[in-house]
């Protein structure tokens, strides 16, 4: 049963989640807005999308094609697993392909005919089909027709006051093809959104979508990352931990290791960061992966996004030393992600991360490596406010994450490819350092916000038992430049057969 005016809603939802989020709920109805962005953009897919939702709810719907066949747009809705059976399409196409005398001469071409004679076409699909939502694509067909700034500002216009006095919410599809500097339709439209597909160097492109206009509306401005995959857009909107809080318990978490806990002063601050930061090879994953242990061991549960190591190998390091990984993800308990960062933005990776905490409630995340992470972003500056929206949004929800940065270099001086010491709460150093002809580990906790911890540098080691955590190294000077100083008499080390 098809909807009355008075039946319909006071907005009209494009078919994206993500979107309406931005936009503040959706489309205002009865007004006209551009859906503008180059070819290959989704502009298509998007229409679909609005109409299609439209369809759903009972509403009438249609879609005037001035570029893109009937076949072309079914194929397209196929290709997604849909059906348009509920949306109208009138297509505009050229005489000459209508090869059936007997066949009905309501389709016309928009080159072949006057501007004035082409506007008449799609009014007259409108008064046909009635419809309470329309997509008209696309406006450089008309821009064309129209030929001069003046008179295309005019049929926009003209176009406007007809598709609202006929109560139709309408969305104007434009591909950018002409004139890019024209921004005749900006000015006339309710609203503007618009598409961007970047192309990075090595990778899968990435797409972005902006509000730029929304007349009377409050909406999340700047770029939203979104993909389009079977199904239709998937938008993500960019994470403001402002918006979110709660109130928790913020009680130490322990990491399952008392010698640990005990360097860290009792354990993490629930609803902090921590930062596990050292060279390649110390052990900055078992580290952190070592809290997710200890969640699940408290019958919590606990999520870990791999960006660096393949998982076949992860399960099996750790399974040498009697963490079994693969039996806790079958249990239930961990969730463990492989991330491949040059196929991701980190907009669709933040949403990853929300649906753990929002939907599953899991508490204890942990992030390796930053290092991977960093590879989706283009600019330093941006990875370091991403994170910063996504550490302030977890510590809010009460979520403790981890996170792990693989430095430059062995021993000696040591560089980070990015420095986010200063976002983390807590910041536990790893080093190498060399002592009688032997490479040693050290662990050392340099910075810890909430709570005091302890001052020392402890060597460690990695056994078959797991980690194992040693004494402080008090009879040593220099121990995080590498090449340390005995100065004491004697100092017991992992490993010592005596001690």
């Amino acid at each position: 049963m098809q909807k009355k005016t008075s039946d319909l809603s006071a907005q009209a939802g494009s078919g994206i989640s993500g979107l309406d989020d931005i936009m503040s709920g959706g489309f205002e109805r009865d007004r006209v807005y551009l859906l503008e962005g180059t070819p290959g953009t989704g502009k298509t897919t998007a229409a679909l999308n609005f109409l299609l939702d439209g369809a759903r709810q009972g509403e009438r719907t249609l879609y005037i094609s001035l570029a893109e066949t009937e076949d072309e747009l079914r194929a397209t809705a196929r290709s997604h697993g849909w059906s348009l059976d509920g949306v109208a399409i009138f297509e505009l196409v050229p005489p000459e392909s209508l090869l059936d005398e007997n066949q009905q001469q309501s389709l016309l071409y928009s080159s072949d005919l006057e501007l004035g004679e082409t506007t008449r076409a799609i009014f007259q699909a409108v008064e046909k089909f009635k419809a309470h939502r329309v997509v008209l694509d696309s406006l450089s067909e008309i821009r064309l027709l129209a030929q001069s700034s003046l008179r295309y500002r005019r049929q926009v216009l003209a176009l406007k006051h007809y598709f609202a006095k006929h109560g139709a919410t309408v969305l104007l599809l434009d591909d950018m093809t002409t004139d890019s500097q024209d921004k005749t339709v900006h000015s006339v439209a309710h609203g503007v959104v618009r598409l961007e597909e970047l192309a990075p160097e090595y990778g899968a492109e990435r797409r972005r979508v902006r509000v730029i206009k929304y007349r009377g509306r409050q909406f999340r401005g700047g770029f939203h990352d979104f993909t389009i995959k079977t199904g239709g857009i998937q938008v993500y909107p960019r994470l403001i931990a402002a918006e979110h809080r709660t109130s928790f318990d913020r009680s130490p978490v322990s990491s399952g290791n008392a010698e640990f806990d005990a360097l860290l002063g009792g354990g993490v601050t629930r609803g902090s960061s921590a930062l596990v930061l050292g060279p390649a090879g110390t052990g900055k994953s078992l580290f952190a992966i070592s809290f997710a242990l200890a969640a699940v061991a408290r019958g919590e549960k606990a999520a870990l996004f791999i960006f660096d190591e393949e998982l076949g190998l992860l399960y099996h390091r750790l399974k040498m030393i009697g963490i079994d990984l693969e039996a806790m993800v079958e249990a239930g308990n961990l969730t463990v992600t492989q991330i491949d960062a040059a196929e991701l933005s980190p907009g669709e990776f933040s949403s990853m991360v929300r649906a753990c905490v929002d939907e599953e409630k899991i508490k204890t995340i942990v992030l390796d490596s930053l290092n991977g992470y960093q590879a989706a972003m283009p600019q330093e500056n941006f990875l370091i406010l991403h994170i910063h929206e996504l550490l302030q949004y977890l510590n809010r929800q009460g979520a403790t994450t981890f996170l792990t940065v693989a430095q430059h270099g062995l021993v000696g001086e040591m560089k980070a490819p990015v420095d986010v010491t200063y976002i983390a709460d807590t910041v536990i150093l790893l080093r190498y350092f060399e002592t009688a002809g032997r490479v040693r580990r050290a662990v050392s906790v340099i910075k810890k916000r909430a709570g005091t911890h302890e001052k020392t540098i402890r060597d460690f080691d990695i056994t078959s038992r797991g980690l194992e955590i040693g004494h402080p190294l008090e009879g040593f000077h220099g121990v995080l430049r590498g090449v340390p100083n005995f100065v004491g008499q004697h100092t017991r080390l992992m490993g010592d057969d005596t001690e």
